[in-house]
């Protein structure tokens, strides 16, 4: 259930507001998820370049797109709480806890009813025989009601399973219809920006009667995304390269959220500085961490180092 919600919300912080403001009651605040975000901020600078340029429009439709999806993402994040999480956590906080607690309550009456017979073996005299074969008596039918109990709890959990499989099938479509959902706006819109004119103008120091050769929009987009990208993979390969290679250790800047999967790791948060280096035998996918006091492995993809 954990990895469910950080699946739906990575941001640690924003999971803790969410409890807290359930625990009192009271709805959370409204607040605009990262895709919104992103969304807003290339409409403002689309408006601010002019929607009558050319890149100035792209940057709105692309911005219209990621509120969109920022909204689907909303929507499955509020749907998988209705149908999935919450039946889980009703019968994780409820019907789960007296199960357990009846089942504790079980073997505390088997450890009684043993006792018991072991004291009546013992017994010499003829009273303590008798008063012993009572507590047997007594102890034997607590234990029978208490394995009654505890079976007729144990005989509703394969209700319980059908109902949790109805609720994970619940889970998993609102994922199909979401990724659907996404993949549908961003065919939208490689449609829409393949619609601007795919010409660009030759620079001001070339004869104005040069013929402008026409170049394909999402070519040279794709082919500068992949030179970004080599230019910057080798940068941070040589980055990380040269700290493994070496004792000392450097800054590193933390790209996304990170939650430790177990206590080796260090939770991490987006933008905060942390130490880092390497230590002989560590994977090469992970560097150590320092933040204060605290240390553990860290993955290399979500960190930036700093010069």
């Amino acid at each position: 259930m954990k990895q469910t919600e950080v699946l739906l919300q990575p941001n640690p912080n924003a999971r803790i507001e969410e409890f807290v403001y359930e625990k009192l009651d009271r709805k959370a605040p409204s607040r605009m998820n990262n895709p919104e975000l992103l969304g807003q901020y290339m409409i403002d600078a689309g408006n601010e370049f002019g929607p009558g340029t050319a890149y100035g429009n792209a940057l709105i439709k692309c911005g219209e797109t990621q509120k969109r999806i920022g909204t689907a993402d909303r929507e499955l994040i509020q749907t998988s709480a209705i149908n999935f999480l919450t039946p889980l956590r009703n019968f994780i906080e409820g019907d789960y806890k007296t199960i357990t607690k009846e089942r504790k309550l079980l073997q505390n009456k088997r450890l009684d009813l043993d006792a018991a017979k072991t004291r009546l073996k013992k017994a010499k005299v003829a009273e303590a025989r008798a008063a012993s074969e009572q507590e047997v008596r007594i102890t034997q039918s607590e234990f029978d009601r208490q394995a009654e109990i505890t079976r007729l709890l144990l005989e509703g959990i394969s209700s319980t399973h059908a109902h949790h499989l109805r609720c994970l099938n619940d889970f998993v479509e609102a994922q199909m219809t979401y990724y659907a959902q996404c993949y549908q706006y961003m065919l939208d819109l490689q449609k829409q920006l393949g619609s601007f004119p795919s010409t660009f103008l030759s620079n001001n120091n070339q004869s104005s009667s040069t013929p402008v050769q026409s170049v394909s929009a999402p070519s040279v987009l794709a082919s500068a995304s992949a030179s970004l990208t080599s230019v910057s993979n080798s940068i941070v390969t040589s980055g990380i390269s040269e700290l493994k290679s070496s004792s000392g250790s450097r800054k590193a800047r933390v790209l996304y959220d990170y939650d430790a999967a177990n206590s080796s790791e260090l939770s991490l948060l987006a933008d905060e500085v942390i130490t880092v280096y390497s230590i002989p035998g560590m994977d090469s996918d992970w560097l150590m961490g320092e933040r204060g006091n605290q240390k553990g492995k860290v993955p290399i993809t979500y960190l930036e180092l700093l010069n």
